[in-house]
């Protein structure tokens, strides 16, 4: 079995050495970069499996690396490295495609765990809907990560791919914040609550040219997803 590729870039190099070495050790092929230059090189050559950013790097920070890789791939799923103190950093990122975000200081198995759930579900869920989901003027391929519409097709990330799918198995339902949070994101704490806000609003822009799709938000409780079929 091949190993997965990670590709990691960190400029602080003793947490880069320190994390890389961890990786290795549990069976990833880490591909270490130490700015954003190099990370959006290595990503075109190695196409690796994952991406993990740090917010801030020389040359190209974080943000402007991952909004190039996104526009090469929205599959491959990206996490940033940001600073505890960072907190809009992360709403940021999220915005720019990301997938998920990781604080420092963090343990090496809070970051496997965290790709792990990432690499099991983009190619070995069991769970995972196949066949095409239609949705007014769209269709949703949720294996594929892609929907189809009066512009084309458009590629989705993983994650926003998985919220959607959730709330296909919720239509016409009242879903509450702390249950998408838990299905999608195994947890539910404030600033996941503000990711999932803005992979809504992610979400919302698929479908702006159709008034039948609607992601209405119930304030202080979730939101409810209706659609024609």
């Amino acid at each position: 079995m091949n190993k997965s590729k990670i590709l990691l870039a960190e400029d602080d190099e003793t947490l880069a050495f320190v994390t890389a070495d961890n990786l290795n050790a549990k069976g990833y092929n880490v591909i270490l970069v130490n700015n954003g230059v190099e990370a959006v090189k290595a990503f075109e050559l190695e196409k690796p499996d994952l991406c993990i950013l740090d917010v801030m790097m020389p040359e190209k920070d974080g943000f402007e690396a991952a909004r190039e890789i996104r526009a090469k791939s929205k599959e491959v799923p990206i996490l940033f490295l940001t600073a505890k103190s960072m907190k809009e950093d992360r709403i940021e990122g999220l915005s720019l495609g990301a997938d998920d975000y990781i604080t420092k200081p963090f343990s090496i198995e809070e970051l496997v765990l965290r790709i792990e759930i990432f690499l099991r579900r983009r190619f070995v869920d069991p769970n995972r809907t196949s066949g095409i989901i239609n949705l007014g003027q769209y269709s949703f391929d949720p294996e594929n990560y892609q929907i189809t519409g009066p512009d084309g097709k458009q590629d989705m990330t993983q994650r926003e791919a998985e919220l959607l799918l959730y709330f296909f198995k919720h239509k016409n339902q009242l879903s509450k914040r702390s249950d998408i949070l838990i299905a999608v994101w195994g947890k539910d704490d404030y600033f996941l609550g503000r990711s999932m806000d803005v992979f809504v609003s992610r979400l919302r822009k698929f479908f702006e040219k159709d008034p039948s799709i609607k992601i209405e938000n119930v304030h202080g409780v979730g939101y409810r997803f209706t659609a024609a079929e």
